[in-house]
């Protein structure tokens, strides 16, 4: 049997993984968030029938004062231009009050079920133009993919449930719509009227239920579209955090300025204290300037043998004393002032380095 092998960086462009914090919210910003069309179109129909419903006595009380005012001081004004523009402006108002609290009601159902989908969100990108929708190979592609049929099956169903639902309501008022014949006109259009609302509110509730299915639709196609590949997620790492071979690069190259300015301040040291052979620390001391000895240099193993290569060819005095060097590596940094604990020990071998530059 052959042996097949498989180079694994071919899946590496495979978009299997979940998005990032980051690509979260690159689309966010762009305006791709998962949201259920059919829940606020169900929300705004819910929203004004409750209001239709709730104010119907407001509505059938404005409606007869306007067409009573028409059939009263309207009938009896004379029609020029300026009562017929005085007519269309009071029209206008009336009916602006009328429609007002239905107006708002669907506004604030759209609001509040954009608000519970996406939460606070505003941005102006997908206002932008895209010549894309107008790619006939692409519209194409959209009327027979997946998501064409799933839309189909919906508005199929949507048709099914509100045809149910309505059919549902028309058999349970049976015995109020063969009374209505043996009613007044006034007594007929209002059973008509709350027949109508209860008929639509009945039918939003059932969108709203189906609506819920469709917003986990949604996210699933959203989660499922903004899914990065492993590639995609170290792209995205090296831009967040840098590329690691080059942070690598940079901490060296730091490392080395930091250890030539540091072996650049030996030379000006007055004291190289030893381990000897595993630690260094150079100190340097000015009289009348400084507090106290201060550490110009310092280091460990192949950083304390140059120490010791630079103070030998600079004439800098070398001291050996092994734990005064290993407690001031270990508690000192390069620019520290030495800790007052070892001010006499420091001391000491100051004035000796002195008494031997006299000498």
């Amino acid at each position: 049997m052959g042996e097949w092998r498989l180079d694994l960086q071919f899946f590496a462009g495979e978009k299997t993984e979940k998005a990032t914090p980051r690509k979260r919210q690159e689309v966010r910003d762009k305006g791709q968030v998962a949201k259920s069309a059919d829940l606020v179109a169900a929300a705004v129909l819910l929203g004004a029938l409750l209001a239709l419903f709730l104010a119907g006595g407001y509505e059938r009380d404005g409606l007869l004062r306007l067409f009573a005012r028409a059939l009263t001081d309207y009938a009896t004004t004379p029609l020029t231009i300026d009562s017929l523009h005085l007519l269309f402006l009071d029209w206008l108002r009336h009916g602006a009050l009328l429609l007002a609290p239905i107006f708002a009601a669907a506004v604030f159902a759209a609001w509040l079920a954009n608000f519970l989908q996406v939460g606070a969100l505003f941005t102006v990108e997908p206002l932008k133009m895209d010549w894309n929708r107008l790619n006939p190979v692409q519209g194409v592609k959209r009327l027979v993919s997946l998501r064409a049929v799933v839309e189909m099956v919906k508005s199929v169903l949507k048709a099914g449930v509100i045809g149910a639902v309505v059919f549902a309501v028309l058999l349970a008022e049976k015995s109020k719509l063969l009374a209505l014949v043996a009613q007044p006109v006034a007594g007929a259009l209002a059973e008509i009227g709350s027949l109508t609302v209860k008929m639509g509110l009945y039918a939003a509730v059932a969108l709203l239920f189906l609506s819920l299915f469709d917003y986990l639709y949604q996210r699933f196609e959203f989660e499922k579209n903004i899914r990065m590949s492993k590639q995609d997620i170290k792209d995205e790492y090296k831009k967040t955090e840098g590329d690691p071979l080059i942070k690598s690069r940079i901490k060296q190259k730091q490392r080395e300025m930091a250890m030539r300015r540091m072996m650049q301040e030996v030379p000006k040291a007055d004291v190289v204290i030893t381990n000897p052979t595993h630690y260094a620390v150079a100190l340097r001391y000015e009289d009348g300037k400084m507090e106290a000895p201060v550490v110009v240099a310092k280091g460990a193993d192949y950083m304390a043998l140059k120490i010791k290569e630079v103070a030998k060819a600079h004439g800098v005095v070398t001291v050996e004393n092994r734990p005064l060097a290993q407690a001031l590596y270990r508690q000192t940094e390069v620019g520290d002032m030495i800790p007052e604990a070892f001010f006499q020990a420091v001391a000491e071998i100051l004035a000796y380095v002195y008494r031997l530059k006299r000498m």
